[in-house]
């Protein structure tokens, strides 16, 4: 069983600059929208499928980033890393916007069901991070941003997580947020995380959580990472 973690926030607020410490030779990275990475990231090549070599695979279309997860392994691949995975959706909804019919939201959300599926359902020591934006509901409370209320009724996409983060800027610092405040969707399992904020350095969390469950392959940290 993999490990699938959910990592919320709005634009510019450390998700993606959260990848700088990754190890890009144990990662591949899903990009459903073509920006460059926000650090310097010569060692993310695009991936080569002829040659099977690089790290980045850009596509928002779920049954090749589901090969993506059923593969990395294969590959000598430890780590996926979904990022902005809301547009996998929003980016389907949009291709099928003259589409009349209610059932496509039904299709959009299995579609990331089985994204997340894949995820929860590859070898034990893989880990997959997806990075998504947030959205505010009528009722206050901060989840993942979807489509719409129609998908929601579908799929409540933080509920297959038992990982749940969200970014947090302070005095121009970026941190992680590990305990929900109430009003949004972060959880994380008991004693994983000693504090409620750590500093936005995936390569920290996925030693962390390798620890905790005592995972073998562990990210080795460097010396400048949390």
């Amino acid at each position: 069983m993999g490990t699938a973690t959910l990592i919320l926030g709005e634009s510019g607020t450390g998700k993606s600059t959260s990848l700088r410490n990754i190890d890009p030779s144990i990662a591949m990275l899903v990009k459903p929208v073509g920006k460059p990475l926000p650090f310097k990231s010569k060692e993310w090549l695009p991936w080569d499928k002829d040659k099977k070599t690089g790290t980045v695979v850009a596509t928002d279309k779920s049954d090749a980033i589901v090969n993506v997860i059923k593969w990395a392994h294969h590959l000598g691949k430890r780590i996926v890393i979904i990022d902005d995975f809301q547009y996998v959706m929003s980016n389907e909804f949009m291709r099928r916007s003259d589409e009349k019919s209610f059932d496509k939201f039904t299709e959009i959300g299995r579609h990331a069901w089985d994204i997340i599926k894949a995820a929860q359902d590859a070898p034990d020591d893989l880990r997959v991070y997806f990075m998504a934006h947030t959205e505010e509901t009528q009722m206050g409370r901060v989840k993942m941003k979807t489509i719409g209320k129609m998908l929601d009724e579908k799929i409540t996409v933080e509920g297959m997580f038992t990982i749940v983060l969200r970014t947090l800027t302070r005095d121009e610092q970026f941190f992680f947020t590990t305990k929900n405040n109430g009003a949004d969707t972060v959880k994380s399992p008991m004693g994983m995380f000693e504090t409620n904020e750590i500093d936005n350095d995936l390569a920290f969390v996925d030693h962390t959580i390798c620890e905790y469950w005592g995972l073998s392959n562990v990210h080795n940290l460097k010396e400048n990472a949390a």
